[in-house]
């Protein structure tokens, strides 16, 4: 199995533990998945409603990275957490976690 397969496999796999979750904690904790580990560090989901996840990040290069990759993102969250994302918005977080 090629090494794309095996991270879809466990993409997969990720989903379907999250399933007992509500949908917030379903996103939060596929987040750093679809984003990869140094994107997820700078940026943290804070809140989910009517399809549009909140992320408040870190710094503006940061902001500007995860706004230029919005698409893909929601389109990741949704696949892997098995909620419908439809939209994500970006805010700088103004105090260090």
């Amino acid at each position: 199995m090629s090494l794309e397969g095996m991270r879809d496999m466990l993409r997969g796999s990720l989903g379907k533990s999250l399933q007992g979750l509500q949908e917030e904690d379903r996103l939060a904790a596929a987040w750093p998945v679809a984003c990869g580990r140094a994107m997820a560090e700078r940026g943290q989901v804070v809140g989910f409603e009517n399809g549009v996840v909140r992320i408040d990040v870190d710094d503006g290069a940061w902001l500007q990275q995860l706004i230029s990759m919005r698409r893909q993102l929601a389109r990741e969250l949704a696949r892997i957490s098995g909620v419908t994302v439809n939209e994500i918005h970006f805010k700088k977080r103004y105090f260090k976690r």
